[in-house]
Protein backbone atom coordinates (compact mmCIF):
# COMPACT_ATOMS: atom_id res chain seq x y z
CA UNK A 1 0.00 0.00 0.00
CA UNK A 2 1.49 3.37 -1.00
CA UNK A 3 1.45 6.44 1.24
CA UNK A 4 -1.65 7.90 -0.38
CA UNK A 5 -3.55 4.63 -0.10
CA UNK A 6 -2.45 4.30 3.54
CA UNK A 7 -3.71 7.78 4.33
CA UNK A 8 -7.05 7.01 2.72
CA UNK A 9 -7.25 3.77 4.71
CA UNK A 10 -6.56 5.67 7.96
CA UNK A 11 -9.45 8.02 7.18
CA UNK A 12 -11.89 5.24 6.29
CA UNK A 13 -14.87 5.06 8.61
CA UNK A 14 -17.95 3.02 9.25
CA UNK A 15 -21.27 4.18 10.67
CA UNK A 16 -22.30 3.06 14.16
CA UNK A 17 -25.38 4.11 16.08
CA UNK A 18 -26.48 4.50 19.69
CA UNK A 19 -29.44 6.08 21.47
CA UNK A 20 -28.42 9.52 20.20
CA UNK A 21 -28.15 8.49 16.56
CA UNK A 22 -25.40 7.72 14.08
CA UNK A 23 -21.69 8.44 14.42
CA UNK A 24 -18.68 7.79 12.20
CA UNK A 25 -16.09 5.43 13.70
CA UNK A 26 -12.67 4.53 12.24
CA UNK A 27 -13.20 1.44 10.11
CA UNK A 28 -10.48 -0.58 11.84
CA UNK A 29 -11.51 0.35 15.40
CA UNK A 30 -13.05 -2.24 17.67
CA UNK A 31 -14.92 0.39 19.64
CA UNK A 32 -18.40 1.65 18.83
CA UNK A 33 -20.50 4.78 18.88
CA UNK A 34 -20.30 5.67 22.56
CA UNK A 35 -16.52 5.44 22.60
CA UNK A 36 -16.26 7.57 19.49
CA UNK A 37 -18.49 10.24 20.97
CA UNK A 38 -16.20 10.40 23.99
CA UNK A 39 -13.10 10.61 21.78
CA UNK A 40 -14.71 13.53 19.95
CA UNK A 41 -16.02 15.20 23.12
CA UNK A 42 -12.87 15.14 25.27
CA UNK A 43 -9.78 16.32 23.35
CA UNK A 44 -8.21 17.47 26.63
CA UNK A 45 -4.81 16.00 27.52
CA UNK A 46 -4.00 13.23 25.06
CA UNK A 47 -3.60 10.97 28.11
CA UNK A 48 -5.85 7.90 28.09
CA UNK A 49 -6.53 5.91 31.22
CA UNK A 50 -3.46 3.85 32.20
CA UNK A 51 -3.25 0.30 30.79
CA UNK A 52 -3.40 -1.08 34.34
CA UNK A 53 -6.79 0.55 34.77
CA UNK A 54 -8.14 -1.02 31.57
CA UNK A 55 -6.90 -4.39 32.82
CA UNK A 56 -8.78 -3.82 36.07
CA UNK A 57 -11.99 -3.02 34.19
CA UNK A 58 -11.49 -6.19 32.16
CA UNK A 59 -11.18 -8.14 35.41
CA UNK A 60 -14.52 -6.66 36.49
CA UNK A 61 -16.14 -7.73 33.21
CA UNK A 62 -14.70 -11.23 33.44
CA UNK A 63 -15.83 -11.79 37.02
CA UNK A 64 -19.25 -10.25 36.26
CA UNK A 65 -19.78 -12.58 33.29
CA UNK A 66 -18.83 -15.60 35.39
CA UNK A 67 -21.11 -14.44 38.20
CA UNK A 68 -24.02 -13.87 35.81
CA UNK A 69 -23.50 -17.31 34.30
CA UNK A 70 -23.43 -18.93 37.75
CA UNK A 71 -26.78 -17.26 38.49
CA UNK A 72 -28.33 -18.50 35.25
CA UNK A 73 -28.50 -15.03 33.68
CA UNK A 74 -25.89 -15.56 30.94
CA UNK A 75 -25.55 -18.65 28.79
CA UNK A 76 -22.23 -20.43 28.46
CA UNK A 77 -21.57 -19.25 24.89
CA UNK A 78 -21.88 -15.59 25.84
CA UNK A 79 -19.95 -16.10 29.06
CA UNK A 80 -17.08 -17.88 27.34
CA UNK A 81 -16.92 -15.27 24.58
CA UNK A 82 -16.79 -12.43 27.12
CA UNK A 83 -14.25 -14.10 29.41
CA UNK A 84 -12.00 -15.04 26.48
CA UNK A 85 -11.99 -11.42 25.34
CA UNK A 86 -11.29 -10.23 28.89
CA UNK A 87 -8.32 -12.58 29.20
CA UNK A 88 -6.87 -11.08 26.03
CA UNK A 89 -7.18 -7.58 27.49
CA UNK A 90 -5.69 -8.70 30.80
CA UNK A 91 -2.73 -10.15 28.90
CA UNK A 92 -2.10 -6.76 27.31
CA UNK A 93 -3.64 -7.24 23.90
CA UNK A 94 -5.63 -4.53 22.06
CA UNK A 95 -4.03 -1.70 24.04
CA UNK A 96 -4.59 0.70 21.15
CA UNK A 97 -8.36 0.31 21.44
CA UNK A 98 -8.77 2.51 24.54
CA UNK A 99 -8.22 6.08 23.34
CA UNK A 100 -10.53 8.06 25.62
CA UNK A 101 -8.96 10.96 27.50
CA UNK A 102 -8.86 10.53 31.27
CA UNK A 103 -10.47 13.98 31.63
CA UNK A 104 -13.88 12.69 30.62
CA UNK A 105 -17.26 12.19 32.19
CA UNK A 106 -16.76 12.07 35.95
CA UNK A 107 -18.35 8.65 36.39
CA UNK A 108 -15.99 7.05 33.91
CA UNK A 109 -18.97 5.90 31.83
CA UNK A 110 -17.01 6.54 28.66
CA UNK A 111 -14.21 4.17 29.68
CA UNK A 112 -16.70 1.58 30.90
CA UNK A 113 -18.52 1.64 27.55
CA UNK A 114 -15.22 1.65 25.67
CA UNK A 115 -14.29 -1.64 27.35
CA UNK A 116 -17.81 -3.01 26.85
CA UNK A 117 -17.71 -2.22 23.14
CA UNK A 118 -14.23 -3.64 22.57
CA UNK A 119 -15.05 -6.87 24.41
CA UNK A 120 -18.26 -7.22 22.39
CA UNK A 121 -16.37 -6.63 19.14
CA UNK A 122 -13.73 -9.24 20.01
CA UNK A 123 -16.50 -11.73 20.81
CA UNK A 124 -18.31 -10.97 17.54
CA UNK A 125 -15.02 -11.45 15.72
CA UNK A 126 -14.85 -14.88 17.33
CA UNK A 127 -18.31 -15.74 16.07
CA UNK A 128 -20.51 -14.96 19.10
CA UNK A 129 -23.01 -12.11 18.94
CA UNK A 130 -22.43 -10.20 22.16
CA UNK A 131 -24.09 -6.89 23.03
CA UNK A 132 -21.96 -4.35 24.95
CA UNK A 133 -24.81 -3.30 27.27
CA UNK A 134 -27.06 -6.33 27.49
CA UNK A 135 -24.32 -8.92 27.90
CA UNK A 136 -20.96 -7.34 28.82
CA UNK A 137 -22.50 -4.77 31.16
CA UNK A 138 -25.09 -7.15 32.66
CA UNK A 139 -25.78 -6.54 36.39
CA UNK A 140 -23.44 -3.55 36.32
CA UNK A 141 -23.31 0.22 36.06
CA UNK A 142 -20.40 2.48 35.30
CA UNK A 143 -21.02 3.84 38.78
CA UNK A 144 -19.89 0.62 40.46
CA UNK A 145 -17.54 -0.69 37.74
CA UNK A 146 -15.19 2.31 37.79
CA UNK A 147 -14.70 2.60 41.58
CA UNK A 148 -14.24 -1.16 41.74
CA UNK A 149 -11.61 -0.91 39.00
CA UNK A 150 -9.85 1.82 40.99
CA UNK A 151 -9.61 -0.55 43.96
CA UNK A 152 -8.45 -3.49 41.83
CA UNK A 153 -5.80 -1.57 39.91
CA UNK A 154 -4.42 0.13 43.02
CA UNK A 155 -4.22 -3.09 45.02
CA UNK A 156 -2.30 -4.72 42.17
CA UNK A 157 -0.05 -1.69 41.71
CA UNK A 158 0.87 -1.42 45.38
CA UNK A 159 1.36 -5.16 45.85
CA UNK A 160 3.19 -5.91 42.59
CA UNK A 161 5.17 -2.70 41.97
CA UNK A 162 5.47 -0.45 44.97
CA UNK A 163 5.91 -2.77 47.95
CA UNK A 164 8.57 -4.89 46.18
CA UNK A 165 10.45 -1.69 45.30
CA UNK A 166 10.27 -0.49 48.91
CA UNK A 167 11.44 -3.85 50.21
CA UNK A 168 14.40 -3.70 47.83
CA UNK A 169 15.30 -0.18 48.97
CA UNK A 170 15.07 -1.22 52.60
CA UNK A 171 17.37 -4.17 51.94
CA UNK A 172 19.96 -2.01 50.20
CA UNK A 173 19.91 0.47 53.07
CA UNK A 174 20.30 -2.35 55.61
CA UNK A 175 23.41 -3.65 53.87
CA UNK A 176 25.07 -0.22 53.88
CA UNK A 177 23.88 0.46 57.42
CA UNK A 178 25.60 -2.63 58.78
CA UNK A 179 28.89 -1.73 57.10
CA UNK A 180 28.81 1.84 58.44
CA UNK A 181 27.67 1.13 61.99
CA UNK A 182 30.88 2.56 63.50
CA UNK A 183 31.56 5.35 61.03
CA UNK A 184 31.10 8.46 63.16
CA UNK A 185 29.97 11.73 61.62
CA UNK A 186 28.76 15.08 62.85
CA UNK A 187 25.04 15.16 63.51
CA UNK A 188 23.16 18.21 62.33
CA UNK A 189 20.13 20.04 63.64
CA UNK A 190 18.98 23.26 61.95
CA UNK A 191 21.68 22.36 59.39
CA UNK A 192 24.20 23.26 62.12
CA UNK A 193 26.76 20.98 63.79
CA UNK A 194 25.27 18.90 66.59
CA UNK A 195 26.32 15.88 68.62
CA UNK A 196 27.99 12.98 66.76
CA UNK A 197 26.06 10.06 65.31
CA UNK A 198 27.10 7.14 63.16
CA UNK A 199 26.38 6.98 59.47
CA UNK A 200 24.74 3.64 60.20
CA UNK A 201 22.28 5.38 62.53
CA UNK A 202 21.46 7.89 59.83
CA UNK A 203 20.82 5.11 57.33
CA UNK A 204 18.73 3.17 59.83
CA UNK A 205 16.51 6.23 60.19
CA UNK A 206 15.71 6.03 56.48
CA UNK A 207 15.12 2.29 56.74
CA UNK A 208 12.71 2.70 59.64
CA UNK A 209 10.83 5.37 57.70
CA UNK A 210 10.47 3.05 54.72
CA UNK A 211 9.31 0.18 56.92
CA UNK A 212 6.64 2.41 58.47
CA UNK A 213 5.44 3.41 54.99
CA UNK A 214 5.16 -0.25 54.00
CA UNK A 215 3.00 -1.00 57.04
CA UNK A 216 0.72 1.95 56.34
CA UNK A 217 0.34 0.91 52.70
CA UNK A 218 -0.56 -2.63 53.73
CA UNK A 219 -3.29 -1.23 55.98
CA UNK A 220 -4.76 0.84 53.14
CA UNK A 221 -4.63 -2.14 50.76
CA UNK A 222 -6.70 -4.11 53.25
CA UNK A 223 -9.36 -1.39 53.08
CA UNK A 224 -9.29 -1.35 49.27
CA UNK A 225 -10.00 -5.09 49.12
CA UNK A 226 -13.64 -4.20 49.85
CA UNK A 227 -15.29 -3.35 46.51
CA UNK A 228 -18.70 -1.81 45.75
CA UNK A 229 -19.50 -3.95 42.71
CA UNK A 230 -23.15 -4.89 42.84
CA UNK A 231 -24.30 -1.45 43.93
CA UNK A 232 -25.02 -0.65 40.25
CA UNK A 233 -26.43 2.84 39.64
CA UNK A 234 -26.87 4.40 43.09
CA UNK A 235 -25.88 1.71 45.60
CA UNK A 236 -29.16 -0.15 45.85
CA UNK A 237 -28.19 -2.90 43.40
CA UNK A 238 -31.02 -2.27 40.93
CA UNK A 239 -30.89 -4.69 37.93
CA UNK A 240 -28.56 -7.05 39.80
CA UNK A 241 -29.63 -10.08 41.82
CA UNK A 242 -28.93 -9.94 45.56
CA UNK A 243 -26.53 -12.86 45.14
CA UNK A 244 -24.55 -11.15 42.37
CA UNK A 245 -22.02 -9.29 44.53
CA UNK A 246 -21.05 -12.40 46.49
CA UNK A 247 -20.63 -14.40 43.31
CA UNK A 248 -18.71 -11.55 41.72
CA UNK A 249 -16.05 -11.36 44.44
CA UNK A 250 -15.68 -15.15 44.40
CA UNK A 251 -14.70 -15.06 40.73
CA UNK A 252 -12.69 -11.85 41.13
CA UNK A 253 -10.62 -13.48 43.88
CA UNK A 254 -9.98 -16.50 41.67
CA UNK A 255 -8.99 -14.40 38.69
CA UNK A 256 -6.85 -11.80 40.46
CA UNK A 257 -5.31 -13.79 43.29
CA UNK A 258 -6.29 -11.13 45.86
CA UNK A 259 -8.82 -11.56 48.66
CA UNK A 260 -11.41 -9.07 47.50
CA UNK A 261 -14.66 -8.91 49.43
CA UNK A 262 -17.97 -7.20 48.87
CA UNK A 263 -18.48 -3.83 50.53
CA UNK A 264 -21.23 -4.03 53.14
CA UNK A 265 -22.83 -0.68 52.27
CA UNK A 266 -22.07 -0.16 48.60
CA UNK A 267 -23.34 3.42 48.63
CA UNK A 268 -20.01 4.39 50.22
CA UNK A 269 -17.96 3.08 47.30
CA UNK A 270 -20.05 5.01 44.76
CA UNK A 271 -20.63 8.31 46.50
CA UNK A 272 -17.18 8.59 48.08
CA UNK A 273 -13.59 7.64 47.31
CA UNK A 274 -12.41 7.57 50.91
CA UNK A 275 -10.30 4.42 50.51
CA UNK A 276 -8.53 5.68 47.38
CA UNK A 277 -7.98 9.08 49.02
CA UNK A 278 -6.47 7.31 52.03
CA UNK A 279 -4.11 5.51 49.67
CA UNK A 280 -3.28 8.83 48.03
CA UNK A 281 -2.29 10.33 51.37
CA UNK A 282 0.02 7.39 52.08
CA UNK A 283 1.59 7.75 48.65
CA UNK A 284 2.11 11.43 49.41
CA UNK A 285 3.74 10.37 52.69
CA UNK A 286 6.12 8.11 50.78
CA UNK A 287 6.93 10.98 48.43
CA UNK A 288 7.85 13.07 51.47
CA UNK A 289 10.05 10.29 52.91
CA UNK A 290 11.87 9.79 49.61
CA UNK A 291 12.41 13.54 49.31
CA UNK A 292 13.92 13.66 52.80
CA UNK A 293 16.31 10.84 51.92
CA UNK A 294 17.16 12.46 48.58
CA UNK A 295 17.91 15.80 50.22
CA UNK A 296 20.07 14.18 52.92
CA UNK A 297 22.07 12.50 50.18
CA UNK A 298 22.43 15.76 48.26
CA UNK A 299 23.68 17.60 51.33
CA UNK A 300 26.15 14.87 52.31
CA UNK A 301 27.42 14.76 48.72
CA UNK A 302 27.73 18.56 48.42
CA UNK A 303 31.10 19.92 47.41
CA UNK A 304 33.55 18.57 46.52
CA UNK A 305 35.55 21.49 47.93
CA UNK A 306 33.18 23.85 49.70
CA UNK A 307 30.41 21.48 50.74
CA UNK A 308 29.98 18.81 53.37
CA UNK A 309 31.75 16.22 51.23
CA UNK A 310 30.80 13.40 53.56
CA UNK A 311 29.99 10.95 50.78
CA UNK A 312 30.48 10.76 47.04
CA UNK A 313 27.51 9.60 45.00
CA UNK A 314 28.17 7.58 41.84
CA UNK A 315 29.15 9.82 38.92
CA UNK A 316 26.49 9.00 36.34
CA UNK A 317 26.68 11.83 33.81
CA UNK A 318 28.37 15.20 33.18
CA UNK A 319 26.65 17.84 35.27
CA UNK A 320 27.07 20.98 33.24
CA UNK A 321 27.03 22.13 29.66
CA UNK A 322 29.50 24.91 30.51
CA UNK A 323 31.53 23.82 33.57
CA UNK A 324 33.84 20.92 32.70
CA UNK A 325 34.24 18.23 35.32
CA UNK A 326 31.11 19.15 37.26
CA UNK A 327 29.07 16.13 38.41
CA UNK A 328 25.67 16.60 40.01
CA UNK A 329 23.50 14.39 42.28
CA UNK A 330 21.08 13.68 39.45
CA UNK A 331 19.30 10.67 40.98
CA UNK A 332 18.31 12.41 44.23
CA UNK A 333 17.20 15.40 42.15
CA UNK A 334 14.97 13.17 40.05
CA UNK A 335 13.56 11.52 43.18
CA UNK A 336 12.80 14.92 44.71
CA UNK A 337 10.89 15.90 41.57
CA UNK A 338 8.86 12.71 41.84
CA UNK A 339 8.09 13.64 45.43
CA UNK A 340 6.88 17.08 44.35
CA UNK A 341 4.69 15.61 41.60
CA UNK A 342 3.18 13.02 43.94
CA UNK A 343 2.33 15.71 46.49
CA UNK A 344 0.63 17.70 43.73
CA UNK A 345 -1.36 14.70 42.51
CA UNK A 346 -2.45 13.99 46.08
CA UNK A 347 -3.77 17.54 46.34
CA UNK A 348 -5.80 16.94 43.18
CA UNK A 349 -7.11 13.70 44.66
CA UNK A 350 -8.13 15.52 47.83
CA UNK A 351 -10.17 17.98 45.79
CA UNK A 352 -11.65 15.09 43.83
CA UNK A 353 -12.56 13.33 47.06
CA UNK A 354 -14.77 16.27 47.97
CA UNK A 355 -16.73 15.88 44.74
CA UNK A 356 -18.99 13.09 45.93
CA UNK A 357 -22.40 14.70 45.47
CA UNK A 358 -25.19 12.58 46.92
CA UNK A 359 -24.87 9.08 45.37
CA UNK A 360 -21.87 9.51 43.06
CA UNK A 361 -18.39 10.97 43.03
CA UNK A 362 -17.89 12.67 39.68
CA UNK A 363 -14.09 12.69 39.50
CA UNK A 364 -13.49 8.94 39.43
CA UNK A 365 -11.27 8.82 36.31
CA UNK A 366 -9.06 11.58 37.75
CA UNK A 367 -8.55 9.68 41.00
CA UNK A 368 -7.92 6.36 39.25
CA UNK A 369 -5.45 7.82 36.79
CA UNK A 370 -3.62 9.88 39.40
CA UNK A 371 -3.21 6.98 41.82
CA UNK A 372 -1.72 4.72 39.17
CA UNK A 373 0.62 7.52 38.07
CA UNK A 374 1.71 8.01 41.68
CA UNK A 375 2.30 4.30 42.24
CA UNK A 376 4.35 4.00 39.06
CA UNK A 377 6.43 7.11 39.72
CA UNK A 378 7.17 6.12 43.31
CA UNK A 379 8.03 2.52 42.44
CA UNK A 380 10.46 3.62 39.75
CA UNK A 381 12.00 6.36 41.88
CA UNK A 382 12.41 3.98 44.83
CA UNK A 383 14.27 1.39 42.78
CA UNK A 384 16.40 4.05 41.12
CA UNK A 385 17.36 5.59 44.45
CA UNK A 386 18.34 2.19 45.84
CA UNK A 387 20.40 1.01 42.89
CA UNK A 388 21.95 4.24 41.59
CA UNK A 389 22.60 6.20 44.78
CA UNK A 390 22.49 4.31 48.06
CA UNK A 391 24.06 1.07 46.86
CA UNK A 392 27.05 2.81 45.31
CA UNK A 393 27.99 5.89 47.32
CA UNK A 394 31.46 5.98 48.82
CA UNK A 395 32.25 7.38 52.26
CA UNK A 396 34.83 10.15 52.63
CA UNK A 397 36.14 8.77 55.92
CA UNK A 398 38.91 11.33 56.43
CA UNK A 399 36.54 14.24 56.01
CA UNK A 400 34.04 12.75 58.45
CA UNK A 401 36.67 11.96 61.10
CA UNK A 402 38.29 15.38 60.80
CA UNK A 403 34.95 17.14 61.06
CA UNK A 404 33.96 15.26 64.19
CA UNK A 405 37.28 16.06 65.86
CA UNK A 406 36.91 19.79 65.22
CA UNK A 407 33.29 19.96 66.36
CA UNK A 408 33.00 22.31 69.38
CA UNK A 409 29.58 20.84 70.20
CA UNK A 410 31.40 17.82 71.66
CA UNK A 411 31.74 19.95 74.77
CA UNK A 412 28.07 19.10 75.46
CA UNK A 413 29.34 15.87 76.99
CA UNK A 414 31.02 17.92 79.73
CA UNK A 415 27.82 19.62 80.93
CA UNK A 416 27.28 17.21 83.84
CA UNK A 417 30.91 17.69 84.96
CA UNK A 418 31.56 21.43 84.52
CA UNK A 419 28.14 23.01 83.87
CA UNK A 420 26.54 24.54 80.80
CA UNK A 421 28.07 28.01 81.13
CA UNK A 422 31.72 26.94 81.25
CA UNK A 423 31.10 24.38 78.52
CA UNK A 424 29.66 27.15 76.34
CA UNK A 425 32.73 29.31 76.92
CA UNK A 426 35.03 26.43 75.95
CA UNK A 427 33.02 25.76 72.79
CA UNK A 428 33.09 29.44 71.80
CA UNK A 429 36.85 29.69 72.33
CA UNK A 430 37.50 26.51 70.36
CA UNK A 431 35.36 27.82 67.50
CA UNK A 432 36.94 31.30 67.48
CA UNK A 433 40.51 30.01 67.64
CA UNK A 434 40.08 26.97 65.41
CA UNK A 435 41.70 24.78 68.05
CA UNK A 436 40.50 21.26 68.89
CA UNK A 437 37.86 21.53 71.59
CA UNK A 438 39.59 18.91 73.71
CA UNK A 439 42.73 21.08 73.94
CA UNK A 440 40.75 24.08 75.16
CA UNK A 441 38.80 21.89 77.57
CA UNK A 442 42.00 20.49 79.02
CA UNK A 443 43.20 24.02 79.79
CA UNK A 444 39.95 25.34 81.26
CA UNK A 445 37.87 22.48 82.66
CA UNK A 446 40.20 21.08 85.32
CA UNK A 447 39.58 17.57 83.95
CA UNK A 448 42.43 15.27 82.96
CA UNK A 449 43.18 14.52 79.33
CA UNK A 450 42.32 10.88 79.91
CA UNK A 451 38.95 11.83 81.43
CA UNK A 452 38.21 14.23 78.59
CA UNK A 453 39.04 11.64 75.96
CA UNK A 454 36.67 9.22 77.62
CA UNK A 455 33.86 11.75 78.04
CA UNK A 456 34.22 13.16 74.54
CA UNK A 457 34.77 9.93 72.61
CA UNK A 458 32.65 10.50 69.46
CA UNK A 459 31.74 6.83 68.97
CA UNK A 460 30.65 6.41 72.59
CA UNK A 461 28.63 9.61 72.35
CA UNK A 462 26.97 8.35 69.17
CA UNK A 463 26.06 5.16 71.03
CA UNK A 464 24.43 7.15 73.82
CA UNK A 465 27.03 6.95 76.57
CA UNK A 466 29.96 9.07 77.78
CA UNK A 467 30.75 7.85 81.29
Amino acid sequence: MNQNESGEADKATRVESDSLGEVHVPAAALWGAQTQRAVDNFPVSGQPMPPAFIIAVARVKQAAAEANASLGLLDSNHCDAITDACRALIQGEYTDQFPIDRYQTGSGTSTNMNVNEVIAAIAVGNGVKVHPNDHVNMSQSSNDVIPTAIHISCVAGVMEQLLPALSHLRGVIYEREALLSEQVKTGRTHLMDAMPITLGQELRTWREQILAVEKRLETVVEELLAVPQGGTAVGTGVNALPEFSRQFVKFLKAGSGYSFRTMDHKFVGLSAVDGPVALSSQLRGLGIVLTKIANDLRWMNSGPIHGLTEISLPALQPGSSIMPGKVNPVIPESVAMVGAQVIGLDSANAVAGQSGNFQLNVMLPLVGGNLLDMIGLLANATSMLADKSIAGFTVNTEALDAGVGRNPVLVTALNPEIGYSLAAEIAREAYNTGRPVIDVAEERSGLSRERLERLMDPLKLAQGGNT
